[in-house]
């Protein structure tokens, strides 16, 4: 078989690693890749949202499958050109159609699904131009902080926390008046949920579902969770909060009711769904929907995913994921993510990184890294994620900062205090 993958981050290369251990797999492309995916498939220079040239690779290629590891090419609808074309049509595509995908492209849409399936979450307003008056007294007779969200895709910069009531109405009006472009042309106020949060995924073929690995990742630039919010410094999987007690009660108060859901509006969804939740004095609230793996946390993993990923992704696309065997390593997966100087600020791209080769026992995956010549370059803010299995956290924890300390590229930063809140 040959498959596909969309994107070029460290989920892509997380992807492409634990693809390339099937026996199924004949070749392998990735559009458009980095340094790390160019070892195990073939890169091809297509933008993630070119679809007519993601087209006529998957014709030039006969790409049998393809996996979309991004979400703005889900949103945009690249399930739904697939469909659309006599030729592509009944190639599947793991990742929802553009219907489906607003449950992480609109967060009106996300809240209100929640709502409309009694699935816990916190209390909310989405707010425009037109109603900015009820917005402004929904603000006042809330507690600080102020959780503001940009209703559609921002870069993950769409969020903001504020503490003082003035400063968030005064951030209301700026969000609405384009802080955030289209993005923020719709905000939704949100209660501030206090305890730890935890990312649950779940792979489904629309009827039938498998709960992977849980993880949780780690987003502040800062140590001790302090400082900017950044695309993701780290995972660690698996949580020791989530007892089966708290998964079943996840798995009732969420996971069911989301893919009954789906199924009573008629989206079709086939591919992964990212829950994230807060557990708020061990109750899970959830705060949000993904439509695709998170990244840092598809690192950590795919590590501890022992069964044959390309049988899941045919089990997702003939209906018939129930009757696929997902095996899951008891072992304890982390990934620590060393960022360009500067991020989640100006950064500097075009460093070369050194001794790669000098890495024993764990796995380094690309986040943003290019090939020139031989050379391996800094392509982006996140750089490397080093990741690690061991029978504890501190153990692979331990194995992956050491690793770290063996790497150098010029103004390298990364987190040395992963795990801090779990102990």
């Amino acid at each position: 078989m040959n498959i596909l993958i969309i994107g070029s981050g460290g989920r892509e290369h997380a992807f492409a690693w634990k693809l390339r251990q099937s026996k199924k797999i004949d070749k392998l492309y990735i559009a458009p890749g980095n340094a790390g995916t160019a070892g195990l498939g073939h890169n091809l220079e297509i933008d993630t949202t070119d679809f007519s040239s993601i087209r006529q690779a998957v014709l030039e290629n006969h790409v049998d499958m393809v996996l979309v590891g991004p979400e703005i090419p889900l949103v945009a609808g690249i399930h739904d050109f697939f469909l659309a074309d006599e030729q592509l049509k009944n190639i599947p595509v793991i990742g929802p159609d553009s219907y489906g995908a607003r449950l992480e492209g609109s967060k009106e849409f996300a809240k209100e699904f929640m709502l409309k399936n009694n699935i816990p979450t916190a209390k909310y307003l989405a707010v425009h131009r037109g109603n900015l008056d009820l917005g402004i007294k929904f603000l006042e007779s809330m507690q600080a902080p102020y959780v503001l969200k940009a209703d559609g895709l921002a870069a993950g910069k769409g969020v903001l926390i504020i503490e003082n009531l003035s400063e968030a109405i005064h951030s209301l009006q700026e969000m609405l008046n384009g802080l955030f472009g289209s993005a923020s042309s719709t905000v939704v106020i949100e209660e501030f949920l206090t305890g730890v949060e935890c990312s649950i995924f779940v792979l489904t073929d629309g009827t039938h579902y498998k709960i992977l690995p849980e993880a949780k990742d780690y987003k502040r630039i800062g140590e001790g969770d302090t400082g900017l919010n950044t695309g993701g410094m780290g995972a660690i999987s698996p949580v020791p909060f989530v007892t089966s007690e708290f998964m079943r009660a996840v798995e009732e108060r969420m996971v069911v009711p989301t893919i009954r859901g789906l199924q009573q509006e008629g989206i079709n969804f086939k591919g992964f769904l990212f829950f994230g939740l807060m557990n708020c004095k061990g109750d899970p609230f959830l705060i949000e929907y993904n439509v695709r793996m998170g990244d840092p946390e598809t690192e950590a993993v795919m590590m501890r995913i022992q069964s044959d990923l390309v049988g899941l992704f045919e089990g997702v696309a003939q209906g018939n994921l129930d009757e696929k065997e997902l095996v899951i390593d008891p072992k304890t997966a982390v990934t620590v993510v060393v960022v360009a100087g500067g991020y989640p600020g100006y950064y500097e791209k075009g460093k070369i990184i050194r001794n790669l080769d000098l890495v024993e026992a764990s796995v380094v995956f690309h986040a943003g890294t290019r090939l020139e010549g031989r050379d391996v370059l800094t392509n982006g803010g996140r750089v490397l994620a080093v990741s690690s299995l061991a029978d504890s956290m501190d153990e692979a924890l331990s194995l992956s900062y050491k690793n770290i300390e063996a790497i150098f590229f010029d103004k390298m930063y990364y987190r040395s205090d992963l795990g801090f809140d779990l102990k």
